[in-house]
């Protein structure tokens, strides 16, 4: 029995779970990938900003993502940037032979914003067009579906300069990027994602000021939450109407959310951070208003909707993405606004860690699926990110990561636990196809199941990708 084993079957007995569920927890009968379905879809994901590089190539302009990075290097903590990343941009046709060579049909990618419209509306890059026309033909050439991303964080820095997602007028602006995708790539690319996790590039980037485009303004994050919400719909009537036969949805990120005591104040802190880890852009999106029930502090949205902002917030989507890491486990602190609480951090938990400082905790993707079927009655639920960040071991004959693979491996069989009990969960993406640039962590944290030689850009898949590879092929 390794540590991570160990560690496990201690924190199962001292859940109180019974004996012979905690033989059956640690040794599983052996998962296939057809328990999950004929249909299922099976992929990875990347995102523009983590891999392409190119920063100013070919007509590009700059994303708030350059400019944090230039200008705030040290909100980075390796000092690094996406200037190069894994040079994607030049390097795609080899990268989709090897996905093809790994037996992955189906790649979850974003566009950037700024590659298309440098000043983030008007004039047109057509260079920008060209590239991603190349990369839908290259993965199309090699029968690899596209699932496309308009939106992973890269908002054009021109618009920030006029106030981004805090000004109203994004939806406009967000309005005509979408356009010129679904009419750019519409004919080929079928399958689309409006957004990437909200929660993250709003707190991060506007509230707590650890991402782009670096402000702590809770008045920006309330007002740009409205906002997005209200392109998130706007985008979907756009694709809808636009992409032939589109499959359209969008991303969120989601996870349990557990008090640290269950003293009244602990669950009540639980209930706020539930608010907007899980709650503050799925239900206005089904017209059930923002929930202030639990988050008071959302009174304040009303100061910016204007008559039919609720009605047009709502669109009834093909697929919801949903993105599972790990859990929240919260306790209440009164010094901090709006929420009152605080995350334990992971290492206090008991559990094993990963290199971004998340627990391990495959339960919790059960339980959040099991809770979006119960709560909104989804009609298909895609998993469309999920992944690790451990040590990998570079040697002659390989790259070794035992811990990732055995971490995609739990997390799927929490996945197909909640399929067979009825949750339409009906694909898996997982995070990430080649290790990148991981934002504030710079390129430490290595997600990929392909591993990348930064100085040498050199790929080889990890023993994770072999796995996952022989999983998604054998029947």
């Amino acid at each position: 029995m390794n540590r991570r084993e160990w560690i496990r079957l201690q924190s199962l007995l001292a859940a109180g779970v019974f004996l012979p569920d905690v033989l059956k927890a640690m040794n599983p009968v052996e998962m296939r990938s057809s328990d999950f379905g004929k249909d299922f879809i099976w992929g990875t994901a990347t995102a523009s900003y983590q891999i392409e590089g190119a920063w100013k190539a070919d007509g590009k302009g700059e994303s708030i993502w350059d400019r944090f990075t230039h200008s705030k290097p040290g909100k980075i903590k390796t000092r690094e940037n996406g200037d190069v990343a894994v040079d994607f941009y030049n390097r795609y046709e080899s990268d989709l032979d090897l996905m093809q060579q790994m037996g992955l049909q189906h790649f979850r990618f974003s566009i950037s914003w700024p590659r298309l419209l440098p000043e983030g509306s008007g004039k047109i890059n057509q260079k920008g067009i060209d590239f991603y026309n190349r990369l839908i033909d290259a993965c199309l050439k090699r029968n690899i579906t596209p699932w496309v991303t308009l939106y992973h964080w890269d908002m054009p820095q021109l618009l920030e300069d006029k106030g981004g997602w805090v000004n109203r007028d994004v939806i406009g602006w967000f309005d005509e990027y979408s356009m010129l995708c679904a009419k750019s790539f519409g004919d080929r690319v079928k399958n689309w994602m409006i957004f990437n996790e909200p929660t993250s590039f709003l707190v991060g980037g506007y509230l707590v000021g650890m991402h782009a485009p670096g402000k702590v303004s809770p008045t920006a994050f309330f007002k740009g939450s409205h906002h997005v919400n209200l392109c998130q719909g706007s985008s979907g009537r756009i694709l809808k109407s636009e992409v032939k036969n589109g499959f359209i949805g969008t991303t969120l990120n989601c996870m349990t959310v557990d008090p640290a005591t269950d003293r009244s104040f602990d669950r009540g802190a639980a209930a706020r951070m539930d608010a907007i880890a899980n709650r503050l852009y799925m239900e206005p999106l089904l017209g059930m208003g923002y929930p202030e029930d639990t988050l008071p502090a959302l009174w304040r949205m009303e100061n910016y909707m204007k008559p039919e902002d609720e009605k047009n917030i709502v669109h009834n989507f093909d697929f919801i993405g949903l993105q599972n890491y790990s859990r929240m486990v919260a306790k209440h602190l009164g010094v901090v606004p709006f929420v009152r609480a605080i995350n334990v951090p992971a290492k206090e938990l008991g559990h094993e860690i990963t290199e971004m400082d998340w627990e391990v905790y495959p339960e919790g993707i059960y339980q959040v699926l099991k809770r979006y079927h119960q709560d909104y009655r989804l009609k298909n639920i895609i998993i469309t990110e999920n992944g690790a960040a451990f040590p990998d071991q570079w040697t002659p004959d390989g790259i070794h990561d035992e811990q990732r693979t055995k971490y995609i491996q739990d997390y799927l069989s929490q996945v197909l636990k909640a399929k067979q009990e009825g949750v339409p969960v009906n694909g898996y993406f997982v995070w990430s196809f080649l290790d990148n640039f991981e934002w504030a962590e710079g390129f430490r944290p290595r997600f990929g199941i392909v591993g990348v030689d930064i100085k040498t850009q050199e790929r080889r898949i990890k023993d994770s990708g072999k796995w996952f590879s022989e999983f998604i092929r054998k029947p």
